[in-house]
């Protein structure tokens, strides 16, 4: 008994000391893809993202927002040329995990508390 309770406590401890990685302002330029289900099918938007503005490119157009990055891992995007009131609205992303040429993320509208995650992958 005191061999499993010892091995449950060890395990424990590597287990609180495991923080994820989190390298993210190699993520603050460069092209990027980001695919999502929408329906039944597999949704693809590219975007290109240098110091001060967001170019998404999804369906054949394009939008621009500009970014502002709150902290290393954290921006928020605000659309430049909003074409309905929702696209007022400026979106909060947080990257929560990074690996060599991709990173998880999660976003949502400022001040809402529904969030949705997602991966991007560098792409250039």
């Amino acid at each position: 008994m005191k061999i499993f309770i010892s091995t449950f406590l060890f395990s424990l401890f590597l287990v609180g000391c495991y923080t994820p990685e989190r390298n993210c302002k190699k993520f603050h330029k460069g092209t990027f893809e980001y695919s999502e289900i929408i329906g039944s099918q597999v949704e693809t938007t590219t975007f290109i993202r240098n110091d001060s503005i967001e170019i998404d490119h999804f369906r054949g157009k394009a939008d621009t927002s500009s970014i502002r990055w709150v902290n290393d891992c954290e921006c928020i995007l605000k659309n430049l040329k909003p074409k309905n009131r929702s696209e007022e609205k400026p979106l909060h992303v947080r990257i929560l995990t990074t690996s060599k040429n991709s990173y998880t993320f999660e976003y949502g509208l400022v001040g809402a508390s529904k969030k949705q995650k997602g991966n991007a992958t560098k792409i250039n």
